[in-house]
Order: structure tokens, then sequence, then C-alpha cells
């Protein structure tokens, strides 16, 4: 499994970004896909995560509200939507694939659950 996340990018406080994690078309995206995201001398957090259909869903609480993620597995690709952007958001954001739980509803929070990452990519938030 390839991913590659993009869109990330440099917004004010209070804007919006939507990140995208495309996953290569030889693979097919049946499986729990995870965004997480980690600041300069800071340890990997979770962000967010979704089921393989897009029926299960679960955030972290410092994004509830704020970020939506969704997935369009016809284009295999997963979305972070994130509005009211805060400079404590400021990351690389990586998403990651769960295989393990392919074609099912179970998603984990888990960072050591995901099996394959993409590269990552830079939002900055200033103030």
């Amino acid at each position: 499994v390839q991913l590659q996340a993009s869109g990330g990018g440099l917004v004010q406080a209070g804007g919006s970004l939507r990140l995208s994690c495309t996953a290569s078309v030889r693979t097919k995206m049946t499986y729990a896909v995870g965004w997480f995201r980690q600041a300069p001398g800071k340890e990997r957090e979770f962000v967010a995560t979704i089921s393989w259909s897009g029926g299960t869903t679960d955030y972290a609480d410092s994004v509830k509200g704020r970020f939506t993620i969704s997935r369009d597995n016809f284009k295999n690709t997963v979305y972070l939507q994130m509005n009211s952007l805060k400079p404590a958001d400021t990351a690389v954001y990586y998403c990651a694939a769960d295989i393990r739980v392919a074609g099912t509803e179970t998603t984990s929070i888990g960072i050591y659950e995901y099996d394959y990452w993409g590269q990552g990519t830079l939002v900055t938030v200033s103030s």
C-alpha cells in the first residue's frame, strides 16, 4: 500500500485547508485510514480516522467540531477538511492505513495499529 498525503500549506488562524490522502491505483481502498500529526519536538498524535465504508469516524478531542474526515473510494482518496485552524494545529500531517481491519467498520486511534504511512504534508497556521 502506497499512500501520498497532500494539501498542506500556510494559512492564517481561523482559516481552512483540505488535506488529501491518495492510495496507489493498484490498491483498492478497503481499509481504515487515519490522520496523525507531529509538531516539532512532540510525539506523533492521532487526529482522525475513518472506516473503509466511511460509516465510522473518530476524532481527537482537540479537533472535534473543526475537522471532518471523509473518503471517496472510487478516487482512492481520504480527505481531512480542517476549519477554524489554530496555531496549535501546526504540524506535519500523516495519513496511514490499517489493513488489518479491511472490510470492517473497525477503526483505531492507536498509532501502532497502522501499517502503512504516507510521507506527510506540512500545515503551518500563523497567528
